[in-house]
């Protein structure tokens, strides 16, 4: 579905990633893990069109990034960023209906078909009581919610989530993780996120990625790669892995107060 060849992203000619290639498929669930300075928030800009490869090429569905414009990128591929960036104030049902944008002709209103796809979606992700506030109002959780109906709205068969879990509490990451599994597993959606919550990915994603300095160390399921050694190598700090006594699934234990 995503396919990476050999590519080098940069910023300001300085290099973030080099000759970088792997590829994502249909229906998975995947974590990007990694430092911050990894490179994971760049490559999911480099999904999307944002920034563009010194070397090598991504294909979405078989077909180079370069050669989709980008409305027609928009119906393929949809981005929930840390926080919207938002001039003006708008409702809930306004930014959700953003995301039928791609599906506008010029000079075109919404249609009728638009009007029931977003709401089909803020009632799927309990926002409908909520559709005519604003969204400066919303509490953090309920406004994660709303970039995710977004990305919904645009109808893609795949979804992109960058650093997941910022500035939420508790609940409310359990929340947004236990959402993003029920899409993956009724919709067959390709879920890509960035995140630094370790043991939340180990226990929803189905595939981890770990990125450090540009490069891949580590790719697989959770019970594969999550260890000692992993973490080791990737953060440079020792902890301790234990499966969860629920899941089974490998998660860290911090080691405390060191005496």
């Amino acid at each position: 579905m995503i396919e990476i060849n050999n590519i080098t992203l940069a910023y300001q000619e300085k290099k973030v990633i080099e000759n970088l290639s792997i590829d994502f498929l249909e229906g998975e669930f995947c974590a990007l893990l990694g430092p911050n300075g990894a490179g994971k928030s760049t490559l999911l800009k480099a999904m999307i069109g944002f920034i563009e490869p010194l070397t090598g090429e991504i294909k979405i569905k078989g077909t180079s990034i370069k050669k989709w414009n980008r409305q027609e990128l928009a119906k393929q591929i949809a981005i929930i960023p840390q926080d919207f960036q938002l001039q003006f104030d708008y409702t809930v049902q306004e930014l959700v209906m953003m995301g039928r944008f791609p599906y506008l002709g010029y000079w075109q209103n919404y249609s009728k078909n638009d009007r029931i796809v977003v709401d089909d979606i803020l009632k799927q992700l309990d926002l409908l009581r909520l559709k005519k506030e604003q969204y400066s109002q919303l509490s953090g959780g309920e406004r994660r919610r709303v970039s995710i109906a977004r990305a919904l709205a645009q109808e893609t068969e795949i979804l992109l989530m960058d650093e997941a879990f910022a500035n939420l509490d508790i609940n409310h990451q359990l929340e947004i993780m236990q959402l993003l599994s029920k899409i993956n597993s009724e919709q067959n959606k390709l879920i890509i996120l960035v995140s630094h919550n370790i043991n939340l990915a180990s226990e929803y994603c189905h595939r981890i990625v770990m990125l450090k300095k540009g490069k891949v160390i580590a790719d697989g399921a959770p019970r594969t790669i999550i260890n000692q050694k992993m973490i080791k190598d990737l953060y440079e700090v020792e902890l301790t892995i234990i499966n969860n006594p629920v899941s089974g699934k490998p998660n860290l234990i911090y080691p405390g107060k060191i005496k």
